[in-house]
């Protein structure tokens, strides 16, 4: 061999995809004397690089395509083309290893300090021009991997074809194939640091994916869509969402709507259909469960593979655009769940992506939840917590997403969560705090209130952690509502008995006016509550079909005028008797029957109630906005409380009857004499009832009673709620 040659190790090591460093030894190279250039092309007879007007042959040192060639005095060439035979067939195309690096090292210093707030604009596959030439620029983190390859239908996956360049300081592995394009399936193929193969890899990173049961990675731009909702944007950054209406519409894009033969809506559809059906009923928020790409459709999405990526089943990633768009257009925000509390074991996604624990924390007493049988991210990795910082700020900001619904916090906060006494390790100081998880979270919420302004973080929290709605720092959390699990487990339970035993489960509805005021509260009727034989809302009502539909209307009215935003699963606003399930779609043909279009109408009737009287929304969150009536009167089962809008304006009266017995003549005090308009009553004809009870003004004396300075004689429906406005109202001086 002379000089130029490569040693015969390292051309079997490229044989083998077994070297370490293909960019030292493919692509040009000045030796002495001139250029070499050194090419594996599988399948070629021939070879030869088109430089400018002339044509460089190259030597075939292996029959398995291992080419090199020599060009005495010349510079290292640039923009090159190779030119392959076999037999009758000829191609041409770019070296890849002619190509320098795509990304810095500033790169490297952000990913490893954990600051890379952008990492999606670094990492992934993206579509660019580099050095002159079109093509897609490959990155992923793998740091305990001996080779990276891409392999894709570009290259017959095959892994000796691409391999990466590896940038010794961060882990990164960096390529950039020239000529591929949008719509190329990848994977990457990694050689683990024990030698072996890795099953094939989806990209952490990629922006789109097949259609399951296909698991492979996209080439998608998530850039391209010219949003059309700079006004909505700047009035998200500064409002205040706690003290703006918010009722919330949770949906399930996969089972919502279905076509006839069972096809998923795209997400045109979606928006065709979905958007002008949330803004009818008046609901302020869309939350769409998972919309990160998973391979189970019973997962709902909280197994995702993809954090990064739109699921296929609706179409490609700037369809989720559009709708997003077309919602703000509508006056409707949107928020999506996230999940970064852990992942699944599945062999394309993050599990031991590097031949070992990368993503997952590597001691499995912290690494793995045994419940769920899923890994749990290493959060006090840096890069770690980067890349998951980082997905949520993909979503707000790439998406215009107006906010995350963060799942499973519970889980991540305590490091015995669902584990048995020998199956968790404590701290030092034997406390059971996740202190990684609750620094990650603190500078998630820090992050994106800095770098997307007016984004809601919301918090699926059941435990009694102090401060996951106060500011980051100490115990806090900075997330902006949490989930009010308890009192969606006491209430439900309470409407669940019959009503002649009401009576004695009477503080399971006033216990949450206890702590109402501990965290910004969310009240939730989610998906969770209508699977896994709970039944329905309605199906687990007592009583006959009558009883059931009253009860849950005036359940609804004392939700809508219980302090916390609401939340409400898809489908409940009709009141279906079979429980959801990802598999069809809503029972939509329910609304031929009355009843459940009363239902329905009421949900509409609530949301502008909500949205239009302050007083039902802008102290949701602050104790001034609530004051009780009358919080013991278990024997009769009913509940009144006023609400304040904090400003001075009129208050409303709640009052509820959770009996089948009508009230007439029920008498409440009320903070001034006078006519009093009835705004609700659930029993109306209109909305499915009986038409019982006060349906116009009520009139309030000075008759002190309740400690306030007046008094009103109502007509309680049965089964039924009333809400009562004050139709002249002047705010005390010392309101």
């Amino acid at each position: 061999m002379t000089h130029w040659h490569a040693e015969e190790e390292a051309v079997a090591a490229i044989l083998a995809a077994r070297h370490e460093d293909p960019f030292a030894l493919l692509g040009p190279h000045e030796v002495a004397g001139g250029v070499v250039i050194r090419a594996f092309v599988p399948g070629a007879d021939t070879l030869a690089a088109m430089v400018g007007d002339e044509s460089w042959p190259f030597e075939r040192r292996s029959e398995a395509g291992f080419f090199e060639a020599f060009h005495p005095g010349a510079a290292r060439p640039r923009g090159y083309r190779l030119r392959a035979t076999r037999g009758d067939d000829a191609w041409t195309f770019l070296d890849p290893y002619a190509f320098g690096p795509t990304l810095g090292p500033l790169d490297d210093h952000l990913l490893v300090e954990g600051t890379h707030a952008r990492l999606f604009a670094r990492l992934g596959a993206h579509p660019c021009l580099h050095e002159g030439a079109a093509g897609v620029r490959f990155a992923v983190w793998a740091p305990g991997a001996r080779r990276v390859s891409v392999v894709g239908d570009f290259n017959a996956w095959d892994g000796r074809r691409h391999p990466m360049r590896k940038r010794v300081d961060s882990g990164l592995w960096e390529i950039f194939l020239p000529g591929l394009a949008e719509g190329a399936c990848y994977k990457y193929e990694i050689l683990g640091r024990d030698g072996a193969i890795v099953p094939l890899k989806a990209d952490p990173f990629g922006f789109a994916a097949e259609l399951r049961p296909a698991t492979a990675s996209v080439v998608a731009r998530t850039d391209r869509h010219a949003w059309a909702d700079a006004a909505w944007m700047a009035r998200r950054a500064t409002g205040d969402a706690r003290r703006a209406p918010m009722t919330i519409y949770e949906v399930h894009a996969g089972s919502w709507r279905r076509h006839p033969d069972g096809r998923f809506y795209s997400w045109d559809e979606l928006a065709d259909a979905l958007i002008p059906y949330v803004a009818d009923l008046g609901f302020t928020h869309l939350e769409l469960m998972p919309v990160s790409e998973h391979p189970l459709d019973a997962s709902w999405g909280y197994q995702p593979i993809g954090l990064y990526a739109v699921t296929a089943r609706h179409g490609p990633p700037e369809g989720l655009a559009r709708l997003i768009d077309r919602a703000h257009a509508a006056g409707i925000g949107v928020i999506l769940d996230w999940v970064p509390a852990h992942f699944p074991l599945d062999a394309p996604g993050l599990a031991r992506f590097d031949g070992g624990p990368l993503y997952e924390h590597p001691d499995p007493r912290r690494g793995f939840l045994p419940g769920w049988g899923t890994a749990v991210f290493d959060f006090g990795r840096k890069e770690v917590a980067a890349f998951l910082a980082a997905n949520a700020l993909f979503w707000l900001n790439r998406y215009h997403a107006d906010g995350l619904r963060v799942d499973a916090v519970s889980s991540m906060l305590y490091l015995d969560y669902d584990r048995p006494a020998d199956g968790w390790t404590p701290n030092e100081d034997g406390s059971n705090v996740n202190r990684e998880a609750v620094a990650f979270l603190q500078h998630v919420n820090a992050l994106i209130a800095q770098e997307a302004p007016g984004a809601l973080t919301c918090a699926e929290e059941a435990s009694a952690w102090p401060g996951i709605t106060a500011p980051p720092g100490g115990t806090g959390l900075g997330f902006r509502f949490k989930w009010n699990m308890g009192w969606m487990n006491d209430t439900l339970r309470y409407v669940a008995q019959d009503p002649i035993h009401r009576r004695w489960h009477h503080g399971l509805v006033t216990f949450g006016l206890m702590y109402a005021w501990n965290e910004a509260f969310i009240l939730p009727l989610s998906h969770d509550e209508v699977v896994h034989g709970k039944g329905t809302l309605l199906g687990r009502l007592p009583g006959d079909d009558w009883q059931r539909f009253a009860t849950l209307r005036c359940y609804y009215a004392f939700m809508w005028g219980h302090p916390g935003k609401k939340l409400l699963f898809m489908g409940q606003e009709f009141g279906p008797w079979r429980e959801w399930s990802e598999e069809r779609e809503c029972d939509w043909w329910l609304l031929q029957h009355a009843p459940h279009r009363g239902l329905q109408d009421l949900v509409r009737h609530l949301n502008r109630l909500h949205r239009d009287h302050p007083a039902l929304h802008a102290r949701d969150c602050e104790p001034d906005g609530f004051r009780w009536i009358e919080a013991d009167d278990a024997a009769n089962s009913v509940f009144s409380w006023l609400r304040f809008d904090g400003a001075g304006g009129p208050p409303v009266a709640v009052v509820s009857n959770f009996t089948p017995l009508p009230r007439p003549g029920y008498r409440i005090g009320l903070p001034a004499a006078g006519r009093w308009r009835v705004l609700l009553n659930t029993d109306a004809a209109a909305l499915g009832g009986s038409g019982a009870g006060a349906l116009g003004d009520v009139t309030a004396t000075a008759e002190p009673m309740h400690g306030f300075p007046a008094s009103a004689a109502i007509d309680l429906p049965p089964l039924g709620a009333l809400y009562l406005e004050a139709v002249s109202w002047t705010a005390p001086e010392d309101a």
